[in-house]
């Protein structure tokens, strides 16, 4: 017959697994559009903090982005991106771009590569975010590059998915594509729901 402390032991071994999963599910959960934005601290190109938190009250875009990955340069070198970028800044809208590939991996950047990329884009974020230990984007579970976000003046999550409708790599397909951000964001500043809030990004994977 177990004696008391032994019974508490056995109960504490027995139960520790499910705890130890019940607090790695939470940790992990997928952000839902309708509820808070996982929060998150990073260090930008310009070695400032950015906090989520510090822009309640605005509009907020992330970006996930890769300047070799081919679907980036699509934007890029159409211009779409930076164009978007300029509309949302004349909103008073804050735009994040995000770089989660690690060190070694594709896309991964120094501060300074990441600044000369801004500067040879002619790219407009308000900042460019290095998250080479990718726990920014594994809290928002970025898959792509591009993978957008747009996050509401209350820091809820309004809208995630892909820039546009059009999966290619091709240039030629941006006029014939739905600007999905775009188009969330002249709907969340006229005060209308977003008409699609959850649509599939694509683009190369995010380089972990």
């Amino acid at each position: 017959m177990l004696n008391c402390f032994d019974f508490l032991r056995y109960l504490f071994l027995a139960c520790l697994p499910i705890v130890v999963a019940l607090h790695a599910g939470s940790a992990l959960a997928a952000p839902r559009v309708g509820e808070p934005a996982p929060e998150f601290t990073g260090v930008d190109s310009q070695g400032k903090t950015q906090r989520l938190a510090d822009y309640r009250g605005k509009t907020v875009v992330l970006e996930w982005t890769n300047h070799d990955c081919p679907y980036v340069r699509k934007h890029y070198g159409a211009g779409n991106m930076q164009e978007q970028q300029r509309e949302a800044a004349a909103q008073k809208v804050v735009w994040l771009s995000v770089i989660s590939s690690a060190s070694g991996q594709q896309g991964h950047v120094s501060p300074a590569e990441a600044n000369e990329l801004t500067r040879t884009r002619q790219a407009a974020p308000h900042a460019v975010v290095l998250d080479a230990d990718g726990q920014i984007g594994r809290a928002y579970q970025a898959r792509t590059t591009p993978h957008m976000y747009i996050i509401d003046q209350a820091g809820k999550l309004i809208y995630m998915g892909g820039i546009d409708s059009v999966p290619s790599a091709d240039v030629a397909d941006i006029p014939k594509a739905t600007q999905y951000v775009r188009v969330a964001l002249k709907e969340h500043a006229a005060g209308r729901p977003i008409s699609q809030p959850v649509t599939r990004p694509y683009g190369c994977s995010v380089k972990y």
